[in-house]
């Protein structure tokens, strides 16, 4: 977990997953997030990326962005 310029906004990495409710990002340190996203990211299923976002509630990421990591 890195801390971006943006206060609110910090970076993951982990690998994206898809499920029928949508995409988790499965963290290194193995906490899993719900991703809330502004676009679906088909490329970087099943790959390593970094989030940038802020969790909302608990295990609920807002998603700013997302890049192959």
């Amino acid at each position: 977990m890195m801390v971006t310029e943006n206060p609110t906004d910090t970076e993951y990495t982990g690998l994206l997953q898809r499920d029928e409710a949508g995409f988790m990002l499965q963290c290194d340190d193995n906490v899993r997030y719900r991703l809330e996203l502004i676009r679906t990211p088909i490329d970087e299923v099943e790959k390593r990326v970094i989030v940038t976002g802020r969790v909302t509630d608990g295990c609920l990421l807002e998603a700013e962005g997302i890049r192959l990591a």
